[in-house]
């Protein structure tokens, strides 16, 4: 394990981004990673409310016991 000033003390690694992709550039283990790209196949779909629910949900947000209890 290489254990380089710039390695041993994550603080000067802050100091130094440009040393870092320097140093992952070179990096073996880096290298042979097997690398691959992930997009979802389907986009999840929302569950549809009923009209009923709709229309109870509208009534509340209109009434005015709401605002009445919100004083």
């Amino acid at each position: 394990m290489d254990k380089s000033p710039l390695a041993s003390n994550p603080f000067a690694l802050m100091m130094n981004p440009e040393d870092v992709i320097q140093a992952m550039e070179r990096s073996d283990r880096l290298g042979r990673l097997q690398r691959r790209i992930c997009k979802p196949l389907d986009k999840p779909m929302l569950p549809h409310t009923p009209d009923e629910v709709a229309s109870f949900d509208h009534e509340v947000d209109d009434s005015d016991d709401v605002a009445d209890a919100q004083d």
